[in-house]
């Protein structure tokens, strides 16, 4: 049989996942001659042998890649075949003229590494930088495609013979491993003292173990910044932790020694279970054991843990030195501001203000990586923050486009994304862009990847709300480059990221968005609109009532004005006469001042805002009339809901102008009279997120019957709600509807920079 010589080339994730070392591999078993290597557009190769051999290779290839790898495309074509190779080799990585291939995130530490870490015989025995093609570092080391150890901030570690014999072992795990390193090449851990190093290497891990024991706390430098880390079985321990870093009542993440541990504070399914011990390895929402004995103070009114397990080799070895079984490992930062992830000065400075030890390695990470969060819904993942482990990646549009564009995503639990052609990258979790070194932290990691992934903007969109340091960004860009920019509704871009992720056409849905703040067009507050929306277009058909906000931005936090509000808007005056335990622990200067600042409209805001109006009956029913953390009034209403077969309260709904206003003081007397009547707290609070679904489902009705418009796309931060999500989904799918939610993106502003270059790119389609 003839030979022939087939020319591959493979796009998606497919460096830094051992994708070379698999189809060297492949080509040896199947005969093959030639070569693969990595580009800046993907994986390149051109194999020579016997056709029947060769279709079995690209069988091989689609068919056993490896696990963390995504093949999105393949092509091949045919040439006669050279007659001067002998073998199949690995080359170097060659650049391209454009950057289009995927980058790997960040791998949990694998079984196999594992056992070595372990094991007494073993020459990486108790090595914290332990990795092989399977796992290890990706994303948070990498500089620049494609991905090499020159690449990579590894560089500067030269591999020691050994090191170096693994990675050109064809039959090594190791083999083209980029970050491959042992105790005689690899980088070092060292503890330090009130700024000055007092350990180095395994002693620095141990004694860091140690202190740990005692009751101290630790930052430990990990694979995407440092970590925050004390006993987490030590109640004062966590008492510090939670005063110096100024986290009000937020819960804390726990870090558990293994599976078992964490089924002794928490109840966990088949589904949790295989999220926790996955590759990415993220912080898992789980509810807490009636019997769970871990400090109160770890998640404050709250019946759920954010738990997950050791991913980086640090972990394993603290947990191994260490007598703790659960350690709290949150982000070192200090409120809402970016993980400290470099170890300059300023930075260093601001670790010895949280931590009593700084436990640091040298080796530099390239950009800062908060841990993903994850709850489990419907048998499935879904994403609250998604960081480490699922970023970076890339989401396929359902059609091509011609310039490539950045979005600046919105000011609060900020991502940015690039889209090009047919694809859009989002960034990690950035966060809340409220200081200099957030913004800066944005910036940084703007430039970062516009670098890693070869973009050059020619069209910016962004958020419509004039005050996100966000938008800010987006029009200087617009202003000094000259490039042309877009401003995006808030919901618009959320049910766009929700169409996007579920691979629906350019076809006409229902959009629910129900959130706290977003901002419309005519500069209003808009947190609660059901839409007839496409990639393109869309129409309001519906939404909350506004209510004014006494004191603005305050009534965000002190959720008692917000109570007074949606009371007085439903009882006028008359509210003065109401005899309910909120009202009584309310002074009635408070009271008399934030009524006269609705009637003149002094300070008082209209705001559309489901978020608000969770808000106001969290207040209302004596939950929560302060919150320390964004949306503590609402989740602690959700905390507090008794599972019961009870009817839900009716909003009101009225016509104007073409649109449906749903109004809440029809349910704010209903409370307020169940309150009167003594009905248990967690009932009301029920027959709350009942009366939501039953609202959302009886909107979709109105428009299934009006425009024969079937499918509904939900999104918003109000989602993040399992009880009220579980309510909405079942009955739109009980009353025939398709129902899209997300799994790729979270529900919350995470997901608006991606609708926004969805939009953006379609604007430009035409």
């Amino acid at each position: 049989m003839a030979l022939e010589r087939a020319t591959i080339f493979i796009e998606g994730r497919v460096q830094g996942v051992g994708f070379r070392p698999a189809v060297f591999r492949y080509a040896r078993q199947n005969n093959l001659k030639g070569f693969v290597c990595n580009t800046s557009e993907g994986v390149y190769i051109e194999a020579e042998g016997n056709p029947v051999d060769i279709e079995k290779f690209i069988r091989d290839i689609k068919n056993n890649s490896p696990k963390q790898s995504i093949i999105k495309k393949i092509t091949v074509t045919y040439s006669p075949p050279l007659k001067n190779e002998t073998e199949f080799v690995i080359l170097e990585s060659k650049p391209g003229k454009k950057i289009q291939t995927e980058l790997s995130p960040d791998i949990a530490t694998c079984k196999k590494c594992l056992e070595e870490l372990f094991n007494p015989e073993d020459r990486r025995y108790l090595f914290p930088f332990i990795n092989c093609t399977d796992c290890g570092p990706r994303f948070t080391i990498t500089k620049k495609l494609p991905y090499d150890r020159k690449n990579t901030t590894m560089v500067t570690f030269r591999m020691c013979p050994a090191c170096f014999s693994e990675y050109h072992n064809i039959s090594d795990r190791r083999f083209h491993a980029q970050p491959n390193c042992c105790f005689a090449c690899g980088p070092e851990f060292y503890l330090i003292e009130k700024g000055k190093i007092v350990k180095k290497g395994l002693d620095a891990i141990k004694i860091s173990a140690g202190l740990i024991d005692k009751g101290y706390i630790i930052a430990v430098k990990g694979i995407g910044g440092y970590l925050l880390i004390c006993d987490a079985e030590n109640e004062e321990a966590v008492k510090e932790l939670r005063k110096r870093k100024k986290r009000g009542d937020k819960p804390f993440a726990v870090m558990a020694r293994n599976i078992e541990t964490v089924k002794r504070y928490s109840y966990v399914n088949h589904y949790e279970r295989n999220a926790l011990c996955s590759w990415q390895a993220p912080v898992v929402i789980l509810k807490k054991r009636e019997d769970c004995h871990l400090p109160e103070e770890i998640a404050p009114f709250n019946r759920y843990l954010g738990f997950f397990l050791p991913y980086a080799p640090i972990h394993h070895l603290l947990f191994f030195f260490g007598q703790f079984n659960v350690i709290v490992a949150t982000s070192a930062n200090i409120a809402e501001s970016p993980i400290i992830f470099r170890d300059g000065k300023r930075d260093m400075e601001k670790l010895l203000s949280l931590t009593d030890y700084i436990l640091s390695h040298n080796r530099p990470i390239q950009a800062g990586c908060d841990d993903s969060v994850v709850k489990i819904f419907e048998k499935s993942i879904y994403i609250i923050r998604k960081a480490r482990g699922y970023t970076p990646e890339t989401l396929k549009t359902p059609f091509p486009f011609r310039k490539e564009v950045f979005a600046a995503g919105p000011g609060e639990k900020n991502t940015f994304s690039l889209g090009r052609e047919s694809s859009i990258i989002t960034s990690q979790h950035i966060g809340t862009l409220s200081d200099i070194s957030s913004f800066n932290f944005y910036r940084d990691m703007y430039h970062h990847f516009i670098q890693l992934f070869g973009f050059l903007p020619e069209m910016v969109a962004y958020d419509l709300h004039p005050d996100y340091l966000t938008t800010q960004f987006a029009r200087e860009m617009i202003e000094k480059k000259g490039i042309s920019g877009l401003g995006i509704q808030h919901h618009h871009a959320h049910i766009a990221s929700c169409m996007l992720e579920n691979n629906l056409p350019n076809q006409k849905v229902i959009g629910v968005a129900m959130d706290g703040t977003g901002y419309g067009e005519e500069g209003d507050i808009r947190g609660a609109e059901v839409l007839i929306a496409d990639y393109k277009t869309y129409q309001r058909y519906a939404f909350l009532d506004y209510t004014p906000l006494p004191g603005g931005e305050k009534a965000i936090k002190e959720v008692w004005r917000t109570g007074i509000s949606f009371l007085y808007k439903a009882f006028g005056k008359e509210i003065f006469n109401l005899d309910i335990p909120f009202l009584r622990v309310i002074e009635e200067k408070k009271k008399a001042s934030m009524v006269e600042m609705i009637e003149k409209g002094i300070n008082t805001p209209l705001a559309s805002s489901m978020g608000r109006l969770f808000d106001a009956v969290s207040a209302i029913l004596g939950i929560r009339i302060e919150t320390t953390y964004d949306a503590q009034a609402a989740i602690e209403l959700e905390m507090s809901a008794g599972i019961t077969k009870t009817s839900g309260y009716n909003f009101g709904i009225k016509e104007s102008q073409g649109r449906f206003i749903i109004e809440p003081s029809t349910v704010v007397r209903d409370i307020v009279e169940d309150i009167k009547r003594k009905t248990p707290t967690g009932k009301i609070s029920y027959r709350f997120h009942k009366g939501i679904s039953a609202i959302i489902t009886e909107i979709c009705k109105r428009i299934k019957e009006e425009r024969n418009i079937s499918s509904v796309v939900l999104s918003g931060g109000v989602f993040q709600n399992l009880l009220l999500l579980n309510m909405v989904y079942r009955q739109l799918k009980g009353a025939h509807f398709s129902v899209y939610i997300h799994r790729l993106l979270p529900p919350n502003d995470g997901c608006i920079s991606t609708g926004q270059a969805v939009i953006s790119l379609y604007f430009m389609k035409g």
